[in-house]
């Protein structure tokens, strides 16, 4: 229980906080959780420039992060006129720059781990309690830690789910298993209880997360014995669900029952993010990603083969060590013959701690740059075709937001693709949480406008999720 004068400001009114979040899914799914707990407890978020608590969940993907957390909390120093500020940095870069994170400014003194979040509200009121002392939490934890849920709190249509921490891939770039830990699967009754709770909430989409979520219960601690497909097929069929998704498969681990799912489960939606990396051996190697071209494109083609509609998306590293022009054709093609909607393409840079970052033959930033531009030009061309494609086809939207895009009353969602649609009103209602039959009418860059056709009553709880020709 937290402390009343923790809660409180000195003129009796309840102390303000403040999320500001960098990277995955996992990340944002950590911040939201951490958001339900504070209000639940009696805090009430506020404007960044008015907030007592500042909280910056961190990632260790992108290049210097360190250095943009570091840039962060000067940003809050200046923009914040609470006398009482109290900023506590979380996640990745928390977990790997540990205590020294208390040496940017005098106000950050609540540092913690992405396993130790558990902790973090009583951390906070910690904090304010005492203004002169500092709080860590960075310690490794063997299994899963369960949250406690917030029954009262608001669901939105969208339902994110933790099924796991930690990697045991070790991919030679990665910070992954040094910031969030060896893999640990989540006890699968728990996960399900948190699904079945999201949906008599008010959800009605569930995104399935983990660093690695099909290597779901192939960790050596894991106390049960059921697989990411039994897990993915026991979900599909919770009553009152219309779509499934998760987040990210490792193409080593990618099962026949994982692909044969997206022709079987019908809420499964036609969508897959199947990160590639590489399409050059040569650096798939070098990476340790457990796989090849020749394995990677045969995924692709029985993905495929079960389900012709499905649309991918990868990430790609260009620029890795070693890497040759050819290398990088191989890439190129790759993206070709898998005809991804979309992808996530980053420079190499390294990572203190990883295997990568010793290597030789590193790639000056102007070749680097030079051969990103390269992927993504043929990305912008795969995604024109594929989103042209879609002009003038009928499928299902989930609101889940207004829309800045465009004049008049907007609202944003996505389609069983996982493409963001933006659909027109004549009315200021708020529409999240409703599922429209839409036609495509216009391609954006990255996304489709459609005219509704009519909403679907929700009521009805039948999967949303193929195109209607």
């Amino acid at each position: 229980m937290i402390p009343t004068q923790a809660l409180n400001n000195k003129n009796g009114s309840r102390i303000g906080f403040h999320i500001i979040t960098f990277g995955c899914q996992m990340n944002v799914n950590d911040s939201l959780w951490l958001t339900k707990a504070l209000a639940a407890q009696g805090y009430v978020e506020a404007p960044l420039a008015d907030a007592a608590l500042v909280c910056i969940n961190t990632c260790s993907v992108r290049e210097k992060p360190e250095r943009k957390v570091k840039a962060t909390v000067a940003r809050i120093r200046s923009e914040n006129t609470n006398p009482d500020l109290c900023i506590a940095i979380l996640g990745c870069v928390a977990k790997q720059e540990g205590e020294a994170c208390f040496h940017y400014e005098p106000c950050v003194r609540v540092v913690c781990s992405p396993d130790q979040i558990i902790q973090l509200p009583a951390l906070l009121a910690q904090a304010l309690l005492h203004p002169s002392e500092h709080y860590a939490a960075l310690a490794d934890t063997p299994d899963f830690r369960e949250r406690p849920q917030h029954p009262k709190t608001f669901v939105p249509p969208v339902a994110y789910v933790n099924i796991m921490q930690g990697c045991d891939n070790f991919c030679t770039y990665c910070i992954v298993p040094f910031t969030r830990g060896r893999q640990r699967s989540r006890d699968p009754l728990a996960i399900y209880e948190e699904c079945r709770h999201a949906i008599a909430q008010g959800a009605s989409e569930i995104m399935l997360l983990g660093q690695n979520v099909n290597a779901y219960g192939l960790d050596a601690a894991t106390k049960h014995h059921r697989t990411f497909a039994d897990l993915v097929a026991d979900i599909a069929h919770l009553p009152g669900l219309l779509r499934l998704r998760y987040t990210s498969p490792h193409p080593k681990d990618m099962t026949e029952r994982d692909i044969r799912a997206f022709a079987e489960l019908a809420t499964l939606c036609p969508s897959l993010h199947l990160p590639m990396q590489s399409g050059s051996n040569s650096v798939l190697r070098r990476m340790n990603r457990g796989y090849d071209q020749k394995r990677y494109l045969s995924l692709v083609a029985a993905l495929y083969a079960a389900n012709p509609s499905i649309a991918l998306s990868t990430d790609i590293i260009v620029g890795f060590p070693g890497e040759t022009d050819a290398d990088l054709a191989e890439t190129l093609r790759v993206m070709e013959e898998a005809r991804f909607c979309a992808s996530y393409s980053f420079c190499y840079s390294d990572r203190k701690g990883t295997r990568a970052s010793n290597y030789p033959d590193k790639i000056p930033p102007s070749v680097q740059h030079e051969r990103l531009l390269a992927v993504q030009e043929l990305q912008e061309r795969l995604t024109e075709q594929y989103l042209t494609s879609r002009v003038g086809s009928q499928t299902t939207v989930l609101l889940e937001r207004a829309s800045k895009r465009g004049s008049g009353q907007r609202f944003e969602g996505r389609d069983p693709f996982g493409v963001r649609v933006h659909l027109l009103f004549d009315d200021t209602n708020d529409h999240t949480g409703e599922y429209h039959h839409v036609v495509i009418t216009e391609k954006g860059k990255h996304c489709l406008f459609g005219t509704r056709l009519g909403i679907v009553p929700v009521s009805s709880r039948a999967p949303l999720l193929a195109d209607h020709e």
